[in-house]
């Protein structure tokens, strides 16, 4: 924790702040470890203090690491403001991309009425940007997570059977999850079959497995705080020839996806690498979402691997590599990888099998 402290330090010296007000609880939890629903941290320097309510006196103390805990009687926000209001600090920053117009005027009224213009100032996302690049604790930390989502995957391959509902499918797969041991899963399930394979985000419902089509599974868990993620799409009967074409064409673009990722490459030119084969394949009209993002305590994080995204890569980073192609009223097939950069390439950290399953 002390070296994370030590980067936000610079960061908010960067960012021209002497504190940093924290709210957004995953960016709490990075900072000092605490896991509560309620919290806010204040921090100037490498000092920081955290606030919290009295539901968590025992919590606090067992998790919190680099930080002083107070049990505040009221708003943990609204005390923390009454705090750094007495600390003689110039400017405070709030990350602009987590408070709201509500949450600035809480923390506005907190304050002594002659600082309540001119103490909070908004800052880019100075935690999450640090967040972005993994140190080698949360990197075993994501392997493991990632590991246990394709064991997952390997395990459920025999619920998927026609006539079998997506819910049921889904259920199966969070039930040996839960047996394994995780903390949740990572986002709601995503189990789409049949015509439904075409909607990106088909959340599982009692629709019936087809006897032929496509069966598409996203889904991660979240173990020890830290989420995976992963997506294969398979198909019940045997394959049609427009069907192998997608499937043939999505992996393609997935696999120079993922060849693209080593740190200098931009998110941009990730992106391209696999939209380039649809392309040529002329299927690029059925992608309709970025080839992927980054992943930590949170499902999404930075970078967004995206259509004219600049940002380059760095060593550290995780994300995904998850092209798809999307054919309204007939199917849909996503491959998704969950990668982590290295200064030449990248690790996968999700190798079940990508080749096209028929069951």
């Amino acid at each position: 924790m002390s070296a994370r402290k030590r980067k936000l330090a610079s960061a908010m010296k960067a960012a021209g702040v002497d504190a940093l007000l924290v709210t957004h609880l995953p960016d709490v939890r990075y900072l000092c470890g605490f896991t509560g629903s309620n919290a806010s941290l204040a921090v100037i320097g490498t000092r920081a203090v955290l606030f919290t309510d009295g539901r968590y006196t025992t919590q606090a103390k067992a998790e919190v690491v680099g930080a002083k805990v107070v049990i505040a009687p009221k708003s943990a926000m609204a005390a923390a403001c009454e705090w750094l209001g007495g600390q003689g600090v110039a400017k405070c920053g709030f990350d602009s991309s987590q408070t709201t117009v509500a949450a600035l005027e809480t923390m506005r009224k907190a304050l002594p009425a002659g600082l309540r213009r001119s103490l909070f100032t908004p800052v880019a996302p100075l935690v999450a940007g640090l967040r972005e690049i993994k140190d080698a604790e949360e990197i075993v930390k994501m392997r493991a997570a990632a590991a246990l989502g394709c064991r997952l995957f390997d395990g459920v391959l025999e619920h998927i059977v026609a006539g079998a509902a997506e819910v049921k499918v889904a259920a199966a797969l969070e039930y040996q999850a839960r047996l394994a041991g995780v903390d949740g899963m990572s986002f709601e399930t995503i189990v789409a079959s049949g015509e439904r394979s075409a909607l990106p985000h088909g959340r599982a419902t009692k629709a019936k497995l087809p006897r032929k089509g496509f069966c598409t599974l996203d889904f991660g868990v979240l173990l020890d705080g830290y989420c995976s993620d992963m997506t294969r799409t398979v198909h019940l009967g045997r394959i049609g020839a427009e069907e192998r074409t997608v499937y043939e064409a999505v992996l393609d673009a997935q696999l120079a996806g993922v060849a693209a990722v080593r740190a200098g490459a931009s998110t941009g030119d990730v992106d391209e690498a696999a939209r380039s084969v649809l392309r040529a394949a002329k299927l690029d009209q059925y992608f309709t979402h970025s080839t992927g993002h980054g992943v930590g305590l949170e499902i999404h994080e930075g970078p967004r691997l995206a259509t004219k995204q600049t940002q380059p890569l760095k060593a550290g980073m995780i994300v995904t590599i998850e092209p798809g192609v999307y054919i309204p009223g007939k199917f849909g097939v996503r491959i998704e990888d969950t990668v982590l950069v290295t200064a030449t390439g990248c690790e996968i950290l999700t190798p079940s099998t990508k080749a096209l399953i028929e069951l």
